[in-house]
């Protein structure tokens, strides 16, 4: 089924061709099946067809949950212009981690022109000291031009636009803070119910006088709600390793269940009060979930252990592997891109990781003292699901936490006293019973935290960044992974034929992605303000700059494209008026407006830091290939050199709009 959800995300397949290769393979297997009654062989085919409907499955799947597939989606509406001004009535569904300058909402589009359509947007309202938060199910009406989600404007950058395209949405509108009116605030939805049941957690929490910085961390901790978490202690957990504590996941949901199942004991004494039991367990689990907004982690998390509970009530041993497996298929029936999610992909090699590898780490030592083997129990599910994760980790982050067991030591083993202590202040608190000491109390262990995981993040030392690692590497590593796996489960010679089998493709892996890397280019990057180019000579990178010189070796775009690169070396040098590649020249004219071409004949005229010159005269002068832009310049000088340019018939390329400059030789 993933198969499959891959190739209709890949490769675009009409759903009625889909639909009809399902029925004819669902018939086969009809007919195998009953074939295989009568025959005690074990039959190919049957494994055959059964794999080919689930990748088919799988397709199917993508395709009716695309909402482009909708004949009410917006886009399907040849009225609807892009750049264009429209009425738009729309419902809010979720509230995203706002930027610097906007407030950021995903909402569901109801009406537009009239015309009653569905589709998601990204909605971006400018912040101020009037901004008001809208809350889940509020319908507002507004007037506004929508507009494409740009794609990145440099290599190797995060392409915000494909984030939002597996979510399903395509377009953006900006507002001001005063052009909505809102047309109605009434809940109706559980995610709305959940919001507003989490707003009156937090404005109970308040009156107790909690730092913004706890409530921000009780909320990722009990509520799943990471908005508020401020960039410095977002990065302290990532860098120390701890991220994972602040995503409510298998680890919360685990605890939860078992503090669940030790509560609801007595029920057990009762006539069918074990049956009672295990109903209110899944109940409570999804309220939870819903509560916590059913994200990725928390939706994989429940389904996975709701199977468990059922299972516990029924007395029956479970297979870890087919629970997970399970659970993968019931949350790709019904949310098939969730296979794209970052965190989708990390929770489920993390907790494969722990039930496969772990066992073999615990085993290489048993300590006598139960408190040192609850420690080293603990050491070794976290060094399990460190591994697990590590090569999908440094494909994403490019990072690796050296001291990521000293923070899980300080905070896993204590972790279910702090949920279970949190979730007890959080009732307290809605029935303004909790007394005013264990509030401070509770505070006082959030901050302790806090404080433990930013000191471990501050030993750079240890904090390995800047690691390049392609896809191609990191499904090597897994199949090494998974080749040491068998070697220790049977230590014979076939399982050790295939470790070593493994690691040569490793090896050939890494050679030909450096090979692959090999290149020559030279790129004018997209900066605003400022003017940043860098020539790639193989493995080596030369980068001209206006910036301060810590600033550039800071800058993350000069790291993305580094990192990705497979850069070894570096060279920053100051920017000159005149760059020869290969047989090809780039005159730099700056804001003096200052150049000479009697000697040399340029290709490419860059101008930067709005040159107060006569462009036409220029052209006419010199008769360039192209004339580019960059993003230092003012947009009005940059509006009135496209026309010069367009008056000329010549190519005219504004990185503002067209993206980084790259020319390979």
């Amino acid at each position: 089924m993933v198969v499959g959800i891959a190739i209709a995300h890949w490769h675009s397949i009409p759903n009625t061709h889909t639909l009809v290769v399902a029925l004819v393979l669902l018939l086969f297997l009809f007919i195998d099946y009953k074939r295989a009654q009568h025959n005690l062989k074990r039959q190919v085919s049957f494994g055959i067809l059964t794999f080919s409907l689930a990748v088919i499955l799988g397709i199917c799947s993508y395709n009716l949950h695309n909402q482009k597939n909708f004949k009410t989606h917006y886009s399907q509406h040849d009225n609807l212009l892009i750049d264009a001004n429209h009425s738009m009535i729309f419902k809010i569904r979720e509230r995203l981690k706002p930027s610097t300058y906007h407030e950021k909402y995903i909402v569901e589009l109801l009406e537009v022109d009239r015309i009653k359509i569905c589709g998601k947007l990204l909605v971006n309202i400018k912040r101020d000291s009037l901004t008001r938060h809208y809350k889940v199910d509020d319908v507002l009406f507004t007037e506004a031009e929508l507009k494409t989600i740009n794609p990145p404007l440099n290599p190797d950058q995060f392409n915000y636009k494909s984030y939002l395209e597996r979510q399903y949405i395509y377009n953006q509108i900006t507002l001001g803070p005063n052009e909505l009116l809102t047309i109605s605030t009434t809940t109706h939805t559980l995610l709305g119910y959940a919001e507003t049941f989490r707003h009156h957690i937090n404005t109970q929490l308040k009156s107790y006088n909690f730092a913004e910085s706890e409530l921000a961390i009780i909320n990722a901790l009990l509520l799943g709600q990471r908005q508020d978490i401020d960039k410095r202690t977002y990065e302290s957990y990532a860098n120390a390793g701890a991220i994972h504590i602040l995503a409510v996941s298998g680890l919360h949901i685990g605890i939860i269940l078992w503090l669940l199942n030790y509560l609801l004991r007595p029920l057990e004494r009762v006539k069918h009060g074990k049956t009672f039991k295990a109903c209110i367990i899944v109940l409570i689990l999804w309220c939870f979930a819903i509560v916590a907004g059913l994200s990725p982690s928390v939706t994989r998390a429940v389904t996975m252990f709701s199977i468990i509970a059922v299972s516990m009530h029924l007395r029956r041993p479970t297979n870890i592997y087919n629970t997970l497996a399970f659970s993968i298929l019931l949350l790709l029936l019904f949310r098939p891109m969730l296979l794209f999610e970052v965190g989708f992909q990390m929770s489920y090699l993390a907790v494969l990781a722990i039930v496969s590898i772990q066992p073999i780490l615990y085993q290489t030592w048993k300590p006598q003292w139960k408190i040192v083997d609850y420690f080293w129990n603990i050491t070794t599910v976290t060094l399990a699901a460190q591994i697990g994760v590590a090569p999908i980790s440094l494909y994403y982050f490019h990072q690796f936490p050296g001291l990521f067991f000293i923070s899980n030591l300080a905070i896993i083993p204590f972790l279910g006293f702090i949920l279970g202590f949190g979730i007890l202040v959080i009732l307290l608190a809605i029935t303004h019973l909790l007394p005013e000491i264990l509030a401070q109390f509770y505070g006082l262990i959030i901050q302790t935290m806090n404080t433990l995981v930013s000191w471990v993040s501050l030993q750079e030392a240890f904090l390995f960044k800047d690691i390049s690692i392609h896809i191609f590497q990191v499904i090597a590593s897994y199949i090494i992974l998974l080749a040491l796996i068998m070697f220790q489960k049977r230590r014979d010679y076939r399982s050790l034929r295939h470790l070593l089998l493994s690691v040569l493709l490793f090896q050939s892996v890494s050679i030909y992605i450096r090979h692959q890397t090999r290149s020559r280019e030279f790129i004018i990057f997209h900066k605003s303000r400022h003017t940043i180019m860098a020539q790639k000579h193989d493995h080596h990178l030369t980068i001209f700059h206006n910036l301060d010189s810590t600033l550039a070796t800071r800058n993350m775009m000069l790291a993305n494209y580094r990192v990705s690169n497979f850069i070894d070396t570096i060279e920053y040098q100051n920017l000159e008026h005149i760059f020869k590649v290969k047989d090809t020249l780039i005159l730099v004219v700056d804001s003096l407006g200052v150049y000479h071409t009697k000697s040399f004949q340029p290709d490419y005229i860059l101008l930067t830091n709005s040159p107060k010159i006569n462009l036409e005269r220029l052209i006419d002068s010199i008769n360039p290939k192209m004339i580019i832009a960059d993003a230092s310049n003012y947009k009005s000088y940059v509006n009135r050199w496209r026309s010069s340019c367009l008056k000329k018939q010549l190519p005219f390329h504004y990185t503002g709009e067209k993206g980084a400059f790259i020319v390979k030789f």
